[in-house]
């Protein structure tokens, strides 16, 4: 019986008791592996050969080493050029030819075929040098190493392992291997998709497993989204934050990525409205290692092309220098509407670069190097003219050129109040006792009106004095009451109130405006009512309280002086 299996050393044709068959007259066959040649340790897999139509049997080789497992094929299948493998293991790895016969005549060989077993160590690391972004028609490097002696290491483009490179290792004292992979150019019209795997040079086709697939980001040049973050973008460490990737161009999926990272994050796109697409990236609890600068891109579906990227954004992480930091304001903390302000930024520590924060703001914050000054790094942060949309709490940090996404913990919050002119000189009149913060209250009055009464004009001036002229603050939501220390702050901080709403249009800017605080019979009884409290406080502060209060509407000589006028 002639033998199935004829093995080929060193590819010379020695074919034994068939000597007398005319080799190499017939077109060489074709020899693939279905479904792949590169097959996980106990699956199956079949080697196909096939030639011409005349063909009265095929035989397989396998290079070097003798294929026994082929002599246990049934013939039927052999005839046909099946050669089944039911469960793969690392004796079935090789390199492989076939070959067929027709009446007395040979074919020559096939191409080689390498099967190729993996799974038989544990999976390498591949990562892109510097980062997996990479502009379009850039080179990049893609590094695979293992804490496991290889001999050498094959990377494999997605779709096309019938082309994988190979490189032999470097090795660390330590036993670590690693191999750095060339690949040029790139562009964003084609996905960019690498595997790679680590193997013994004594069995260059049985392979450890693969490694984690990773993916090029090549950016194109079609709309580039925008990129925010929730709640913003200063942090402390142990927060959590969340970076919104949108579009109106309709992307399918966005992908966020961090300068210098070797990985990157995908979502699929959501429409929270028609025509518009977003995906949401949540980062915490959050480590010193999330701050960097951040980016993202948009992909269309079923299109392997990225979008340009979106301008970038800087998430800053706070507490990660003990420094105390100061933030002051001149003039003054209350300003009007127009005038020029600077906010200074001070401290003792040899920081090189002050930020300045504003709560709420769309923004991101601003930056200065500091300057040495009476044994002092500063920074001045000059703004104006300045009008309501400078309001708001600020904050001021430190932080080092080295890490500039690393700040320090924060100044105290300062309030700045933008105020109309006519306010802030009536402020000037009142009694330096009055003890009110004017500023605040004027900024205030309006909101104060709009809660307690839901905005209508009728009970807008009975809501705001039945309240007591409350002043919220913005930082810890705690009411406040203003406390004139005499009769006189208080009628003056009154009449600087009736006089503000003559000139401050309604809040829909319409003709009519918000009832003026005439000296009516409604008001004086608020006056009576509402000023026991204040006037408690003062009698037991100062010894005395004015009684004449309760008999505000009697004849003017129960007054104080300068107060009949009123």
């Amino acid at each position: 019986m002639t033998p199935i299996l004829m093995v080929l050393i060193c590819l010379g044709l020695s074919l034994g008791s068939r000597t007398h068959v005319q080799a190499g007259t017939l077109p060489k066959p074709t020899l693939w592996a279905e479904p792949g040649s590169v097959i996980t340790q106990g699956s199956p897999v079949t080697l196909r050969c096939q030639g011409s139509l005349q063909v009265q049997e095929y035989h397989l080789y396998r290079e070097k080493n003798p294929a026994s497992w082929v002599r246990r094929i049934q013939r039927e299948l052999v005839k046909k050029g099946y050669f089944p493998i039911a469960s793969i293991t690392s004796e079935h790895a090789g390199r492989y030819r076939c070959q067929y016969y027709s009446r007395n005549h040979s074919s020559e060989l096939s191409e080689p075929l390498e099967l190729v077993v993996t799974g038989a160590y544990s999976k390498p690391t591949l990562s892109a040098l510097p980062s997996p972004v990479v502009a379009s028609g850039g080179n990049v490097s893609l590094q695979c190493d293992s804490q496991v002696a290889f001999g050498g290491f094959i990377l494999c483009k997605e779709g096309e392992d019938e082309h994988p490179q190979r490189l032999n290792s470097q090795s660390h004292a330590r036993g670590w291997s690693w191999a750095v992979f060339s690949v040029v150019p790139v562009s964003p019209s084609r996905r960019w998709s690498y595997r790679c795997y680590g193997y013994d040079s004594r069995s260059p086709y049985v392979w450890s497993l693969p490694s984690d697939l990773l993916e090029l980001l090549v950016p194109g040049v079609s709309k580039k989204p925008s990129l925010s973050v929730q709640p913003g973008p200063v942090v402390a460490p142990g927060d959590k934050l969340t970076l919104q990737c949108g579009s109106d161009a309709g992307y399918y999926r966005f992908v966020l990525y961090k300068e210098g990272e070797r990985e990157f994050l995908q979502r699929p796109g959501q429409q929270p409205q028609a025509g518009l697409s977003q995906a949401n990236f949540t980062l915490g609890p959050v480590r010193v290692s999330h701050g960097g600068q951040y980016r993202c891109c948009g992909a269309h579906n079923l299109s392997s092309e990225w979008s340009a990227p979106s301008d970038p954004l800087d998430i800053l992480i706070s507490g990660q220098f003990y420094d105390v930091v100061s933030l002051s304001v001149q003039p003054g903390p209350t300003v009007a509407s127009g005038e020029n302000v600077t906010l200074l930024c001070q401290s003792w520590g040899q920081f090189h670069t002050f930020l300045l924060t504003r709560e709420g703001a769309a923004h991101p914050p601003l930056r200065l190097r500091s300057e040495h000054r009476a044994h002092q790094h500063q920074a001045e942060f000059p703004m104006g003219p300045v009008t309501s949309a400078h309001e708001g709490t600020y904050r001021c940090y430190s932080s080092l050129s080295s890490n500039p996404y690393l700040l320090s913990h924060p100044s105290d919050p300062l309030e700045l109040v933008v105020s109309d002119a006519e306010l802030l000189g009536c402020r000037k009149s009142l009694p330096n006792d009055s003890g009110a913060e004017l500023g605040f209250v004027g900024h205030r009055k309006s909101d104060i009106i709009n809660e307690e009464t839901g905005g209508n004009p009728a009970t807008a001036e009975e809501g705001f004095l039945r309240n007591s002229i409350k002043l919220m603050s913005r930082d810890t939501g705690e009411e406040k009451t203003a406390e004139p220390r005499s009769e006189a702050g208080l009628r003056a901080l009154l009449h600087c109130f009736d006089s503000q709403e003559k000139l401050r249009p309604s809040a829909h800017h319409k003709t009519r405006q918000i009832p003026r605080l005439a000296n009516t019979h409604r008001i004086t009884q608020w006056r009576i009512s509402s000023a026991w409290a204040w006037l408690a406080w003062s009698w037991w502060s100062s010894g005395f309280c004015y009684l004449r209060l309760s008999t505000a509407r009697e004849a003017p000589k129960m007054q104080p002086a300068g107060e009949q006028q009123r």
